[in-house]
């Protein structure tokens, strides 16, 4: 699916060069289970019953093609009492929402710093298969939708400097230390309550 685009040391081709390592999908599948490890380990939040596995199944864009069938399930639970049967989906680093797009995906191609080359930035999208609207769209739900949701307005609390709205979610992930790698794999968990029935999406 992913082929590179050239040599170039711009940020873009970074970004591209970390979004194509199939080690950090291999890591964040490793972070989800774990996140499902714990969720299933309380039980159910309504009657206290057991929790079997109710996966979702995906058809996920932006990541490696070579990954396994199982980068394609989003983890879910469903109660096991009679009556109950309620559903429990535990966060996620993998995926923001509903968005066919990977997380990684779409927090890498909109944190592009402004002043990126636009040929590199453009063939970063092209690479990724995002069109110009939909990359416009999903900045856009970063100013207006993310910028005002009540998970914002209390995690943003929890960094030392302050990041505004017009600089999401770039300005995000440049609040945490290390490669870009790293830096993409904290802000995921940072956002990863977003990605249940109650948080921002």
């Amino acid at each position: 699916m992913f082929s590179f685009f050239g040599e170039e040391k711009g940020e873009p081709a970074v970004y591209q060069s970390v979004l194509a390592d199939v080690r950090l999908f291999e890591l964040l599948g490793r972070i989800d289970q774990d996140l499902a490890q714990v969720v299933q380990g309380q039980g159910c939040g309504r009657c206290g019953g057991r929790l079997d596995r109710a996966d979702y199944a995906r058809k996920p864009r932006g990541m490696p093609a070579e990954l396994g069938a199982e980068h394609a399930l989003r983890r879910s639970f469903c109660c096991a009492a009679e009556g109950c049967r309620r559903r429990n989906t535990p966060p996620s680093v993998r995926f923001l929402g509903r968005r066919v797009y990977v997380s990684a995906a779409i927090v890498g191609i909109t944190a592009l710093r402004a002043g990126a080359r636009r040929d590199e930035a453009r063939a970063l999208r092209a690479w990724l298969g995002v069109s110009g609207r939909t990359l416009a769209r999903w900045r856009r739900w970063w100013r207006d939708v993310f910028a005002a949701s009540a998970f914002w307005r209390h995690a943003r609390g929890r960094l030392r400097t302050p990041v505004p709205a017009r600089a999401l979610p770039g300005g995000l992930l440049r609040r945490f230390t290390g490669d870009l790698q790293t830096q993409l794999i904290a802000t995921l968990r940072f956002l990863a309550p977003i990605t249940t029935a109650g948080g921002a999406m």
